[in-house]
């Protein structure tokens, strides 16, 4: 009897399975033949979704590049400790090795006062009343500390370290500040704050975009529930589960989801490959972004996909619950 049993739960299972797999399929055929009935509305809903999944995909893009600048643009910047005229290289190294421990610090150089006084006047070789001011008694060069950082827009490290370092204090220049306070910090705060701009102005537009994909998708699955009102309410009084109802709808929206994912991706490729070069001769770094994009192409595709499905089947799981309460 125990075996018996058994084998009959074990068959019961089976049909179970078998039943559930089958209202899969057919949720999956329905679906897929609702996408075709209403092709202007399907045109449109995943037109809108192609652009909000171009913009995200640019966006993303953009944000990279930027970051990239930025750490470009930052580098060039000068981030130096002026020390006395007189110090020598000796006297700096215990500088050196106490700057180089901080965890943002990159890498530290010494300059004497005499390797910087050529440099100037390399510099400023063609302007002769400046280097006439170079042979004058007053006009000191001073030595210097260049500092290159891993974090080019964190600089709070160093200023308390300028502020702090007793060694430090022994060997400032007391005219000349460092580069990265004072007024002369501004370049770098200007660099930070245009980034963090950009950064929130990208994602204020992903969120525009993505809100008005949804309501499209929102409105075209409410029109097509309505179109097939009488069709619902006969399934509803056969007993069909909300589940097979809400399914076809579902996956209609996901189907939307798909075919702009895919065309977004390409697009958004296309895109970048074809103004890296202009950009490229601007001084953009584009290359960095490219070949992390060409790298990683499959799971970028994944990942709009993924994206477009979402925001299909939010959307409408949303717009099937009020006729699935009838």
């Amino acid at each position: 009897m125990s075996r018996s049993s058994t084998n009959a739960k074990a068959l019961a299972g089976q049909k179970r399975h078998r039943r559930q797999w089958l209202t899969f399929v057919r949720m999956c055929r329905y679906g897929i033949n609702n996408f075709s009935r209403n092709a202007w509305l399907t045109i449109a809903a995943t037109a809108v979704m192609t652009i909000t999944l171009v913009i995200i995909f640019i966006t993303v893009a953009a944000q990279n590049i930027l970051s990239d600048t930025t750490d470009v643009i930052g580098r060039r910047l000068p981030r130096s400790i002026f020390l006395k005229p007189d110090t020598t290289k000796e006297q700096a190294q215990p500088i050196v090795d106490q700057l180089s421990s901080l965890a943002n610090v990159e890498s530290v150089a010494y300059s004497s006062s005499e390797e910087n006084r050529a440099q100037f006047a390399v510099d400023n070789k063609t302007d002769q009343n400046t280097l006439n001011a170079l042979t004058e008694a007053s006009n000191r060069i001073p030595a210097k500390l260049s500092i290159n950082l891993k974090d080019v827009n964190n600089t709070s490290q160093l200023i308390s370290f300028v502020n702090d370092n007793e060694t430090l204090k022994k060997y400032i220049d007391p005219i000349r500040k460092p580069t990265f306070m004072g007024d002369r910090r501004a370049p770098t705060e200007t660099i930070a704050s245009w980034t963090q701009f950009a950064q929130k102005l990208g994602i204020i537009a992903s969120v525009v975009f993505v809100s008005i994909s949804s309501l499209i998708i929102f409105n075209t699955i409410r029109m097509a529930i309505f179109n097939r009102k009488e069709e619902i309410q006969m399934m509803k009084l056969i007993g069909a589960e909300k589940s097979f109802i809400r399914g076809p709808f579902v996956v209609e929206a996901i189907v939307y989801g798909f075919i702009a994912a895919v065309l977004a991706t390409v697009l958004g490729v296309a895109i970048m490959y074809s103004s890296s070069e202009s950009l490229k001769s601007y001084g953009v770094p584009m290359q960095g972004t490219v070949d992390m994009m060409t790298m990683y192409i499959g799971f970028i595709l994944l990942g709009m996909i993924l994206l477009g499905a979402l925001i299909g089947t939010i959307s409408s799981l949303l717009a099937t619950r009020r006729y699935l309460k009838l």
